[in-house]
């Protein structure tokens, strides 16, 4: 199993009410169910005031390598991630569990 760590830092200036941060938010959490290479799925926004917090998380699992390469070129994936490129950086870490 491949574990898929994503933490988001959103750009100066965005806030998390943003409408286009929301509809960023409720694109990922879509993809829970849609992609079948997924076997868990979490997504939400960070709880803490701390300075080195980012502000949204996903933590994610797949089977392999293959699948993982699946997920990220899935449609639903590519279109959830174009709409956080407009407002957003983040970091990645997958490893094996």
């Amino acid at each position: 199993m491949i574990r898929h760590l994503v933490l988001f830092k959103l750009n100066d200036g965005v806030s998390r009410d943003e409408d286009r941060v929301q509809t960023g938010a409720r694109a990922f959490a879509a993809l829970e169910g849609e992609i079948p290479e997924l076997t868990s799925w979490e997504c939400g926004w960070n709880i803490t005031d701390r300075p080195i917090a980012y502000d949204f998380a996903i933590n994610s699992a797949v089977a392999d390598t293959d699948a993982l390469k699946r997920y990220l070129e899935h449609p639903a994936h590519q279109a959830a991630a174009a709409q956080w490129r407009e407002f957003a950086t983040w970091v990645i870490a997958d490893y094996e569990f």
